[in-house]
């Protein structure tokens, strides 16, 4: 079985492109999974749209892409037991720092092209360890957008292959359903892990403590004119 993970902001266009692999590897008997924090409704519609085994799982308090390492093995032994060849995992993609790609899969980062420049810097990490990056909606942006647009997600990372594409019609990918194709599929999921390493959640704003300022905070804190995060308490 392979495993695909999409990340990308809100809005970037990350069910569509999911749509297209779906169409081009359907024979191939994918699952989707939907990670998400308080409302998702993607599993609904690709499963009627496509009727293929979808699910999604909700992280409330917790952080969505942090929750979604925790179940990871879980939802590979869910598609497994269901004899998928593809297993789908759509992050929420909201903080931009979590980078949710592991050994194994192939990470898909997804970008709109509408979204501004300088987009690209702001969610450098999400970008920087995955496979490929995918920029939608180019056609609602000039040539010269789009090559400053290229140059931004090149300053990230220099190598990365980058895909830019009308999802919604699927202009563009036929090199994505390659590099699906061409990626092995999960040789030991035992093993699996991490590409790189998420932000820390070691403080006591992420156990419910209320108060403002970093005087009432103790773990990693970060007062305004410090350059880094340093660390308050025992």
């Amino acid at each position: 079985m392979k495993l695909i993970i999409v990340a990308g902001p809100p809005s970037a266009g990350k069910t569509a492109v999911i749509r297209q692999i779906i169409r081009e590897f359907r024979k191939q008997d994918p699952a989707f999974l939907k990670i998400d924090v308080v409302r998702a409704f993607e599993d609904e519609e690709l499963r009627e749209e496509f009727g293929i085994p979808a699910r999604k799982v909700y992280s409330g308090d917790l952080c969505p892409d942090h929750m979604g390492i925790m179940i990871m093995r879980d939802a590979i032994r869910w598609a497994e037991g269901i004899s998928a060849g593809i297993l789908i995992i759509e992050s929420a993609g909201l903080c931009l720092r979590c980078t949710p790609y592991t050994t194994q899969s192939f990470g898909i980062a997804v970008l709109s092209a509408v979204s501004g420049s300088n987009t690209p810097l702001k969610m450098a990490p999400m970008i920087a360890l995955a496979d490929v990056a995918v920029v939608t909606k180019t056609d609602l942006v000039s040539q010269a957008e789009k090559e400053v647009f290229r140059e931004c997600i090149r300053m990230v990372t220099p190598n990365i292959d980058i895909i830019e594409t009308n999802a919604i019609q699927g202009t563009g990918m036929r090199y994505l359903m390659q590099a699906i194709a061409r990626h092995p599929d999960i040789a030991d999921a035992e093993t699996i892990t991490l590409r790189g390493t998420p932000p820390l959640g070691v403080c006591t704003i992420c156990i419910g403590k209320k108060e403002i300022g970093w005087q009432h905070h103790f773990g990693v804190i970060r007062p305004l004119d410090e350059a880094d995060n340093i660390y308050r308490g025992d």
